[in-house]
């Protein structure tokens, strides 16, 4: 979700005069894996997650290995696809946590030692099937893309075959302080939109993607996949309705998880079309007489572009306006 860097010393003048520091192999790669990892720096250590789900930690100058963690624990790891998109960071100025998704664990690590933090729920690692309010020995559920850090929050979205409810752990004990239910609950905002037992049988919603947050006015924005009862995300006639939150923006409160807009891009969603990308915060010039306005952006598999207002998940018309400096084409500045 960084965009583009105001750094300028590397710049298209002298790109081509880099030459290659240094290199580091995992070791990791088997037949069909991948690395979906975007590398987080702080200060001077640099933090990857390999095709085995192994985190390392390396000397960003000099590409020196400092530690490694082994979910697995020794454990063979065996040759089967595996997805992690990176890892969030928290400090409050004395201790420094990385946090880390393998399967259905959150882990908790100590960003200088590799060490799991003991006080994290069991042992350092939670389970992620638990507090689903479904039985986790039927659940599957894993969380591929980093989660959000809000004060003393890690807000965390998931995959697999399970309610896509966004919950917000405690970083120092791991207990969940709140949770945002995709697919509501009696009582809650879009429970009607579903069938009565909707809520104890559908799947999906799921924010896998990655999140938003603005930090100055305490909002997550949610961007959410495609649902069904049981696993039938293709199949709606078991679920008349447009299905909230399937397929939508959604804007909750970051401290208590409460409800605040929603937008849906495709009301009952019987074709995937899943929100695919994280959900982009920015100001634009889209304000009358081109006053900044700040807005979510998402573009799902459905083949449209969503330009929404922040505060009310508003959609934003195509007309709005455009400084008569911008340009188009591949000359564009």
């Amino acid at each position: 979700q960084t965009h583009y860097s105001a750094l300028d010393e590397i710049n298209r003048g002298n790109v081509k005069q880099l030459t290659k520091a240094w290199s580091f192999d995992t070791g990791d790669a088997f037949p069909d894996s991948e690395m979906q990892v975007n590398p987080i720096v702080i200060d001077r250590t640099m933090f990857i997650v390999s095709p085995r789900l192994r985190v390392f930690a390396l000397d960003a100058g000099t590409g020196k290995e400092l530690w490694r963690f082994d979910p697995m624990e020794g454990r063979k790891s065996p040759n089967s696809k595996k997805r992690s998109r990176g890892l969030t960071y928290w400090t409050d100025g004395r201790q420094q946590r990385l946090f880390f998704a393998a399967r259905q664990y959150l882990y908790a690590i100590d960003a200088k030692t590799g060490r799991l933090d003991a006080a994290f729920g069991q042992g350092g690692k939670v389970d992620l099937r638990e507090g689903l309010e479904r039985d986790p020995k039927f659940l599957s559920v894993a969380s591929n893309t980093p989660g959000m850090i809000y004060k003393d929050l890690l807000i965390l979205g998931s995959t697999g075959f399970t309610p896509g409810h966004v919950r917000a752990y405690d970083v120092r004990t791991g207990k969940i302080a709140w949770t945002f239910h995709t697919i509501p609950k009696p009582g809650q905002v879009g429970h009607d939109t579903w069938p009565a037992d909707g809520w104890a049988r559908a799947n999906g919603a799921n924010a896998w993607a990655g999140m938003a947050l603005d930090e100055k006015r305490g909002l997550v924005f949610i961007p959410t996949a495609s649902g069904g009862m049981g696993d039938k995300d293709f199949y709606g006639a078991d679920r008349k309705g447009d299905n909230l939150f399937v397929s939508s923006i959604v804007a909750v409160d970051a401290n208590t998880g409460e409800y605040k807009w929603h937008f849906q891009t495709t009301p009952r969603d019987n074709w995937d079309y899943t929100a695919t990308q994280p959900i982009i915060l920015a100001e634009l010039p889209l304000g009358e007489n081109g006053a900044a306005r700040r807005v979510v952006m998402q573009a799902p598999k459905n083949g449209f572009f969503y330009v929404l207002d922040a505060k009310t998940g508003q959609y934003i018309s195509g007309k709005a306006y455009v400084p008569q400096t911008w340009t188009t084409g591949l000359d564009a500045k």
